[in-house]
């Protein structure tokens, strides 16, 4: 049941791209924070899939290129027909002059520093990097490009970055632009001055976090698709109870923001459902949002999201749960 009703079915903005409710998030693939095994790797890139994910997203940036090997090996028996994929460019993957040992200090990915990550939103950058993803990927072409996180280079992002992925979207090399950060501010600036068919916004339209709320409004209005990304808040709202080391946007959650996922997971448990099915089906209740980003470890974590996906909440749970929010 939960892979028919998932399906690649949804539009993103006013594309011809299509997408899965649930995406799948490839952070973890790039040994986010922990080393992840090949085989456990593939096996959850499986289990998605059978369970009627079909919108897999991934980034030089995660595991200097891990995540993109990974995922490229891991769908290269599928049919390029039946999956969409977006990757992200603004980092460029150089040779390290000096490594350490690891990319867990300054990178957060368990893996050797062989590589550092150069900023580049220029043309010439965007360019060389998706030559790059296609290679690791091993793919001809990728569905999605998101700019990610020019945070401090978005003038050259707007002048350079975003004009380059649209050429490459009018020669139909790629189906979509768009811009991936966490931030809400820089997002607005863009969708009122770029050629953009969608923002991914990570952890900022969220069950307990919904700061990107003008962002949806200033999307829906120009018809641009919201991707919403890290729907957990990076480990808050990702099990039934939040423990006291729960963490927030990769750091300690502040004692206030606990409370208020406690209270939201208890009202959950009187509804009879959970906090992480909550969290997962919140985005989506608004229709600029065609799909929730969300990253897995197992294959059990995978299988899980999706059914919760595929299953919205009674009408008074969200009332109870919006009251409390």
């Amino acid at each position: 049941m939960t892979g028919r009703r998932l399906g690649r079915n949804r539009r993103l903005g006013r594309t011809d791209v299509r997408v899965s409710a649930l995406g799948f998030g490839g952070a973890p693939l790039g040994n986010l924070y922990a080393p992840l095994g090949d085989d456990q790797a593939r096996a959850t890139v499986e289990a998605a899939w059978d369970a009627g994910v079909r919108y897999f997203d991934t980034a030089p940036h995660y595991g200097l290129g891990l995540s993109e090997r990974r995922l490229g090996a891991a769908l290269a028996h599928r049919p390029r027909a039946e999956f969409t994929v977006s990757t992200k460019v603004g980092r460029l993957l150089e040779p390290h002059p000096a490594p350490t040992g690891s990319d867990l200090a300054a990178g957060g990915f368990a893996v050797p520093d062989t590589l550092i990550r150069r900023p580049d939103y220029s043309r010439d950058g965007v360019l060389r990097s998706l030559e790059g993803s296609l290679t690791r990927l091993g793919l001809d072409r990728v569905d999605v490009v998101y700019v990610h996180d020019p945070d401090d280079h978005l003038d050259t992002a707007l002048d350079q970055a975003l004009p380059a992925l649209a050429a490459l979207r009018d020669q139909g090399v790629i189906g979509a632009v768009g811009v991936g950060m966490n931030t809400v501010a820089p997002l607005l600036r863009i969708v009122a001055e770029a050629d953009v068919d969608a923002v991914m916004v990570a952890g900022r339209w969220t069950l307990i976090d919904r700061t990107a709320r003008p962002l949806l409004d200033a999307c829906a209005e120009r018809g641009v698709a919201v991707v919403a990304a890290a729907p957990f808040n990076s480990g808050l709202l990702s099990r039934p109870y939040p423990p006291d080391e729960a963490s927030f946007d990769y750091g300690p959650a502040p004692a206030a923001l606990l409370r208020r996922a406690r209270h939201l997971a208890d009202i959950c448990t009187a509804h009879h459902t959970t906090l992480p099915h909550a969290a997962l089906r919140f985005p989506l209740r608004a229709p600029a949002v065609p799909t929730v980003v969300a990253g897995f470890r197992t294959p059990q974590e995978a299988t899980s999201a999706a059914h919760w996906t595929a299953h919205d909440l009674p009408a008074n749970t969200w009332s109870a749960l919006d009251s409390a929010a």
